[in-house]
């Protein structure tokens, strides 16, 4: 938000005489009160505050305990070659959150282990409360999951390493 629409904003808000005002677009959040004993016209603001941007609080998901599911990073390490160029990665299309199931109560479409197919959905990456299916690109065995569920991901990050 720039400073001319900062000033449009505080002068809506003066004319139309408004005792609180919020805000928030892409992260940033604006809240404007007035005291009740102000004047109820008031000169406009030609130098406003700066403010801080406010992140959002984070969104957590329960995750349930799967007795199965913890020997599978002891054999993530047994199969995963040392280095990892030897490894296809799939990447992240898209800046979100990393899921590796359609729902916290179903099982991972993958895991460590499993032979994959070109097409195949591996995970789902969340942007603006759109879920995004991410399909392999390569057939192959999944031998690294480099996210854990719930986690933010950035373009380009690696989310599976596949040996093809």
């Amino acid at each position: 938000m720039n400073q001319k629409e900062l000033k449009e904003l505080i002068d809506l808000v003066a004319e139309k005489e408004f005792a609180e005002f919020e805000i928030e677009r892409s992260g940033f959040r604006l809240k404007i009160k007035r005291s009740p004993d102000q004047i109820t016209h008031a000169a406009p603001v030609t130098q406003p505050h700066v403010l801080t941007p406010v992140p959002p609080p984070p969104i957590e998901f329960p995750v349930p305990a799967r007795p199965t599911a913890a020997p599978a990073p002891v054999e993530a390490k047994k199969a995963e070659p040392e280095p990892d160029q030897d490894l296809h990665l799939i990447k992240s299309p898209i800046v979100g959150t990393f899921y590796r199931s359609p729902s916290p109560t179903a099982a991972p479409f993958v895991n460590v282990g499993d032979h994959i197919k070109v097409g195949q959905v591996l995970c789902i990456v969340e942007a603006m409360k759109l879920m995004n299916e991410i399909e392999s690109d390569v057939s192959g065995t999944i031998v690294k999951i480099y996210p854990q569920t719930g986690q933010p991901v950035e373009y380009g990050q690696p989310l599976f390493g596949i040996k093809a």
